[in-house]
């Protein structure tokens, strides 16, 4: 049984998402820093091809806070604990992969990066239908996000090397058994491929 073909990427539709990828979070997936590093090179590949990169980050106001009600199991906590506030270095972006130029950078306030940002606004004004999924957590942020942006049907790839997941046998099933029925499974070698394609 042979792989279907990938379809061709055109880089100006297209955007490499860099999710959740702040200082507090990155070091606590294993193997972190071999991770950044392939992402940053993947941002250098969409960036050098002419597409956009989009950054976005978990971080919370006083006022965010207030508004998460007691039925939100797990943001809840986060905000009894006043966890991730805006202003923590926690929550920014890590350095080696730093936001350029006009880049796309959204703060959320849920696991998607869509539901709580004007995301989906701003890639559909820059004629975006094509988006990369690169991020931490896969059980997080990538899952939460994939499932939004196949459902407003753009096509996803996700960045098998550019997520990573507190519990690898997660990231592993997700990657392998859940993503490939909703989005298209490329690694930064390919992705690389397809841009010189393109």
């Amino acid at each position: 049984m042979t792989t279907p073909a990938l379809p061709e990427i055109a880089p100006e539709r297209t955007a490499l998402l860099a999710m959740d990828f702040q200082n507090g979070i990155v070091a606590s997936v294993p193997e972190s820093d071999a991770l950044v590093e392939r992402v940053k090179g993947a941002i250098a590949d969409v960036r050098a091809a002419g597409g956009t990169i989009g950054y976005v980050r978990v971080a919370f106001t006083e006022d965010d806070w207030a508004k998460i009600p007691a039925t939100n199991k797990t943001f809840s906590a986060v905000a009894g604990a006043k966890m991730m506030h805006h202003e923590d270095d926690a929550t920014r972006i890590d350095e080696r992969i730093a936001p350029e130029g006009d880049d796309i950078v959204v703060r959320k306030i849920r696991f998607g990066a869509v539901s709580t940002t004007d995301l989906d606004d701003q890639l559909r004004a820059r004629g975006i239908d094509t988006v990369i999924l690169s991020g931490i957590s896969t059980s997080g942020v990538v899952l939460s996000t994939l499932m939004d942006l196949a459902d407003r049907d753009y096509r996803v790839y996700v960045l098998t090397d550019g997520v990573a997941d507190h519990a690898p046998d997660v990231n592993r099933v997700l990657v392998h058994e859940v993503f490939p029925s909703r989005a298209h499974l490329i690694d930064t070698a390919r992705l690389a491929e397809l841009l010189k394609a393109a």
